[in-house]
């Protein structure tokens, strides 16, 4: 069966390109409704599906008269926040014939790198999912430099999929996928339709940005390295042509494309990532009845607590030991140090009257520990 029909979760990537008609610097209406009717029917079956789209500065340099002239940075930011309005408008109007809601989500690269932002941007992401919302995603190109970027929405949706356990990856790109060579230069380039491994070899395919159409950054190159961050998180990449109406669609009927395939599973890469990548910045203690229970999959609540130490804040990995003094598992904290220290012991409805607020009745969610093996 289609990997793209059986994934759980499906992040799409669109490009200026495919949704900006460059000639007349607005957006393009007809493939928009064929991406929603995409989206609705994979909603349909189950699926959930999260949009990184690119466009803001391709729609808001025509709206600010800026042409088509290379652009400084302070015209780039004032073109996005001139077209961030007019690519949602597209997206909200492409969508409302299938009564499906979009939001809107911009994001930084602190955002995905910092863990206190990445976890509450997972935490906006998962409530949107589960209320039944299309995130659609774009970097906030109004704010940030050049050095402080992603420099591509391949990328950026590479860490979208990350930070969400995302199972696909989809590049819609105007190329149907790796060639040993750029096709539209050599002839004789061949098709890969499935890339294991991402090897030097691999690397030397990748051509240059999409200097043809005018609009965006992206390329080839760029698209390994997202395929390469996803791939490391568990989740597989597919690059797939996207200028035909309903391009996943004809992803799912077997149009040509290349399937990257991850080493690891989502949950996986997550667990490993907090087990061996994070230097743990504090310790909590907890007793024999919440190490029983983390041990078969529970998240650590704050009843169980019995010491901690550290200057921890939110979103910061903790070693949990038992009573015995050995480090069994450690974890991302929602609450910082202080305010774990007030809560240890006492049951999660108390959390709130104690704090004044509540981020949740856990102190470390099962899906943010990892158990250590000895």
């Amino acid at each position: 069966m289609n990997r793209l029909t059986t994934a759980r979760r499906v992040v799409v990537k669109v490009g200026s390109a495919l949704l900006v008609d460059p000639a007349a610097g607005q957006a393009n209406h007809a493939w928009l409704a064929s991406m929603a009717a995409d989206v609705a029917r994979m909603r349909a079956r189950g699926q959930q599906v999260l949009i990184v789209s690119s466009g803001s500065v391709a729609l808001g340099r025509q709206r600010l008269g800026l042409g088509r002239r290379a652009l400084t940075l302070p015209e780039k930011q004032a073109a996005a926040a001139a077209g961030q309005s007019l690519l949602m408008r597209a997206w909200e109007q492409a969508f409302e014939p299938h009564a499906l809601t979009t939001a809107q989500i911009l994001l930084t690269r602190d955002d995905t790198e910092t863990r206190r932002r990445w976890l509450n941007a997972r935490a906006t992401v998962e409530t949107l999912l589960e209320l039944g919302a299309t995130p659609v995603i774009n970097e906030n190109d109004t704010v940030v430099t050049e050095e402080i970027r992603y420099g591509d929405n391949d990328r950026l949706a590479a860490r979208v999929a990350q930070m969400i356990g995302a199972d696909m990856l989809v590049l819609l790109s105007d190329i149907d996928g790796l060639y040993t060579a750029d096709p539209r230069s050599n002839p004789s380039a061949q098709h890969i339709p499935v890339v294991h491994e991402i090897t030097p070899e691999i690397d030397a395919m990748a051509g240059g940005a999409n200097s043809g159409a005018g609009v965006g950054t992206g390329g080839m190159a760029t698209k390994l390295i997202a395929a390469r961050i996803a791939g490391g998180a568990g989740c597989a990449t597919l690059i797939t042509i996207g200028s035909g109406e309903a391009p996943l669609k004809a992803a799912e009927e077997g149009a040509r494309s290349t399937l990257f395939e991850p080493s690891t599973t989502p949950a996986a890469a997550y667990k490993q990532w907090i087990a061996g990548s994070l230097a743990p910045q504090g310790r909590v203690t907890v007793d024999a009845g919440a190490e029983r229970a983390l041990r078969a999959g529970k998240s650590l609540l704050p009843a169980g607590v019995r010491a901690v130490e550290g200057r921890f804040e939110k979103g910061d990995a903790v070693a949990i030991v038992g009573e015995d003094g050995r480090e069994f598992a450690r974890g991302l904290v929602r609450y910082d140090a202080s305010e774990t220290e007030r809560v240890q012991g006492v049951k999660s409805s108390q959390i709130e009257a104690i704090l004044g607020y509540s981020g949740g009745p856990t102190l470390i969610h099962a899906d943010d520990l990892a158990l250590l093996h000895s």
